[in-house]
C-alpha cells in the first residue's frame, strides 16, 4: 500500500447517520464529534466497510452483497451494541459503510481482512479517531 493511498483513507470524510437525522463527520486524528459520546460512553467503535476490496472498484451489486454480508457478521458478534449507517466520502469517490460500537480491534480486524479492506478508522471512547492498516506497517498496523 502506498502513502498516496493512505493520504486518501486520511483525508476521507467519514459520515455517520445520526438516529434523530442528519449526518456527523469523523476525521482521522481528530476528537470524536460530541454528537457521538453518548452512543460510544467508554466503548470501542470502528468505521468500515466492505466496498470495493483491496481500494478496487467493484460493480455497485457486488459490493452491496459484500455490505450486507458485513452487517450480517457484525450483528452476530457478541460485543456489538449499535450499528449506524455510515458513509466514506473521497474527492471522487462514496463508500457505502457502517459505525459500530462495541466490538475490539481483533473483531474489526479479522473482518477488515475477511473482507479486504485495506485499512478503516477506529477508537475508544470519546477519544481521537484513528486510522487502522491492514497491511504489516508499523506499530500494529496503526496510521498516525
Amino acid at each position: 500500500m502506498d502513502n498516496s493511498l493512505i493520504d486518501v483513507y486520511r483525508s476521507t470524510d467519514y459520515r455517520v447517520r445520526l438516529a434523530q437525522g442528519g449526518w456527523v463527520s469523523i476525521q482521522v486524528d481528530a476528537a470524536l464529534p460530541v454528537s457521538l459520546h453518548p452512543l460510544i460512553e467508554d466503548r470501542c467503535w470502528a468505521f468500515i466497510t466492505a466496498w470495493n476490496p483491496d481500494s478496487q472498484a467493484q460493480p455497485r451489486a457486488q459490493n452491496r452483497v459484500a455490505q450486507q454480508a458485513l452487517l450480517t457478521a457484525l450483528r452476530k458478534l457478541p460485543r456489538t451494541i449499535c450499528i449506524r449507517p455510515g458513509l466514506g466520502v473521497g474527492d471522487a469517490w462514496r463508500e457505502t459503510s457502517l459505525f459500530v460500537v462495541g466490538p475490539n480491534l481483533a473483531d474489526i480486524d479479522e473482518l477488515a481482512q475477511q473482507f479486504q479492506q485495506n485499512a478503516y478508522v477506529h477508537g475508544l471512547g470519546n477519544g481521537y479517531a484513528r486510522l487502522r492498516l491492514g497491511s504489516d506497517r508499523p506499530p500494529h498496523g496503526q496510521a498516525g
